[in-house]
């Protein structure tokens, strides 16, 4: 069962988890760092996109690839993962085939705030509590 993640051992997936999620973090600051070079918007939107698919892809050891997108395309967070993915790619296709800077970082921008209300969505009560602080912040 190669989809199946107890077909590795536990230390095992701990161990790739961790090489992901840090390679994940690596590249995202590693691409904000490249992102001051002469044309470093195009180096920054990829590093920081596969940045995140790197800590995306860390979860799919410790949960298994299918228990992992099961949970993902759950009622609950069908929306978070489906607007994440949106501009995953509406990222790079900004820099390779539209070639437009301002965009990507836009993209970019949209990209960490799904990933970010996608990672929520597994902490019970997280969405709520940002939905009562932002509401009170507002008025």
């Amino acid at each position: 069962k190669v989809l199946d993640a107890s077909t590795l051992s536990f230390g095992t997936r701990v161990r790739w988890f961790a090489i992901c999620f840090v390679a994940g973090i690596v590249c995202s600051i590693l691409g904000t760092a490249l992102l001051w070079l002469p044309k470093g918007i195009k180096l920054f939107a990829v590093f920081y996109t596969l940045g995140n698919i790197a800590a995306l892809a860390s979860t799919c050891f410790l949960m298994g690839p299918l228990k992992q997108l099961k949970a993902m395309f759950e009622p609950k967070r069908l929306i978070a993962t489906v607007v994440m993915l949106l501009f995953l790619v509406l990222t790079l296709c900004a820099v390779f085939w539209w070639n437009k800077k301002g965009l990507a970082m836009l993209f970019c921008i949209l990209q960490f705030l799904a990933m970010t209300w996608y990672s929520l969505s597994y902490i019970p009560f997280a969405r709520d509590a940002v939905i009562k602080c932002f509401s009170s912040c507002l008025g």
